[in-house]
């Protein structure tokens, strides 16, 4: 049986001061004809590490934004994915933020050698595009869970949007 790498994970939910969500387009360095999807930032949590220190810690390293305002993780989820060839087991904490910045400009302050290969940029989203888009997102219930999130408030306790449909709280 293949090694299946377990771990936690954050992720963000990154907002701008017009609204828009931040996202990066990837594709996997090993399997590129699989075409590309655009993924929130976030990453593995080191040993000691909170979620929500994981979060900025990840923010910095993909994109370079250091300022954002971590907020407390809205969503969880448990996927199950290949990349790069390795399989990851992964249970993630979503958490929502927001910076003062609107630059396109991205700046990545320490990806990691597959990441290098896998991200090809970033763009900011209007949830209206978020929840319109063809293109493959990931999560993949984001388009359905996010303008409920931006409609507010912000639920009490996160929500697992594991195999999520639509969620109205």
């Amino acid at each position: 049986m293949p090694f299946t790498l377990r771990r936690k994970a954050a992720r963000v939910l990154l907002f701008e001061p017009t609204g828009r969500l931040l996202m990066i387009r990837a594709v996997d360095p090993v399997a590129s004809h699989t075409g590309h999807w655009w993924e929130i930032p976030g990453g593995g949590i080191d040993p000691g590490e909170s979620s929500d220190d994981a979060a900025r810690r990840e923010l910095r390293e993909e994109v370079g934004i250091t300022d954002a305002e971590i907020g407390p993780c809205v969503f969880t989820q448990h996927v199950r994915f290949t990349f790069a060839g390795m399989r990851f087991d992964q249970t993630e904490r979503i958490h929502v933020a927001w910076c003062d910045t609107t630059s396109e400009h991205w700046d990545p302050q320490g990806l990691e050698s597959l990441e290098v290969l896998a991200f090809q940029g970033q763009a900011w989203w209007t949830v209206a595009d978020v929840a319109t888009t063809t293109e493959r997102l990931l999560p993949p219930a984001l388009q359905t869970v996010l303008p409920d999130l931006v409609a507010g408030p912000l639920p009490a306790s996160p929500i697992d949007i594991t195999n999520t449909a639509h969620h109205a709280w």
